[in-house]
């Protein structure tokens, strides 16, 4: 009798502790798409990816940055801390609110 695998994919924070370049298999075959082996090294071989590999020696790879890229998750850069930060809604209808009542 087997017992069945459950495969679980890579949280977002899981994603972005990964270091700049992350192992095709099993990282991203299996953890960020929930591909077989041979099904990623096929894709791979044909350059089928939704993303570029990097071999080095005999080993493959993919770019973190690319990855996060490509699953449209906001990029890590500097440029996001001296930006403002958006008032909510909520802030808003307050404040709007506020200025209608002393406007009367």
């Amino acid at each position: 009798m087997t017992t069945a695998v459950r495969r679980t994919a890579l949280t977002i924070a899981d994603l972005y502790g990964q270091p700049p370049l992350m192992a095709l298999w099993p990282t991203f075959g299996r953890d960020v798409c929930l591909l077989a082996e041979s099904t990623t090294y096929q894709l791979a071989a044909e350059n089928r990816l939704p993303v570029e590999t990097v071999r080095l020696g005999r080993k493959r790879f993919v770019r973190t940055a690319d990855v996060i890229a490509w699953l449209h998750l906001p990029q890590n850069d500097d440029s996001a801390a001296g930006a403002t930060a958006t008032p909510s809604v909520e802030h808003i209808s307050e404040t709007a609110a506020q200025q209608i009542e002393g406007a009367q």
